[in-house]
């Protein structure tokens, strides 16, 4: 960002007024010197809010470090309460099948005591 702005400070700089930039020179009139000055003058101030503007920019797109272990913790507790959930579904399958075995287990001992 700041690149861009200093690139966009190098393109503007030759929109100054030439002709009265070159007109310092050859008029005696003190008055074209004054508004060169104010050209540029107000040339540089425009120049510097674009430059806040972009700064200001990049440090909303890039957010503090402790803005950015919040979101990764907040992401990982997340993570970390969708995996539990999962965990628990997965004990409740497990259990079920165990009791299913069992009871085909003891199925099968009776019909093998039988034979």
């Amino acid at each position: 960002m700041i690149n861009m702005s200093f690139a966009l400070e190098a393109a503007l700089l030759p929109c100054l007024p030439a002709r009265e930039l070159q007109a310092i020179d050859r008029s005696p009139h003190p008055t074209h010197q004054i508004d060169v000055e104010r050209h540029a003058r107000e040339f540089m101030e425009a120049a510097k809010k674009l430059q806040l503007y972009f700064i200001g920019l990049q440090q909303e797109e890039n957010p503090s470090e402790v803005e950015t272990l919040r979101k990764e913790i907040s992401a990982m507790e997340e993570e970390l309460k969708t995996k539990s959930e999962l965990i628990k579904r997965h004990e409740k399958l497990i259990q079920g099948w165990r009791t299913e075995l069992k009871e085909q287990l003891g199925k099968h001992v009776t019909e093998l005591e039988r034979v």
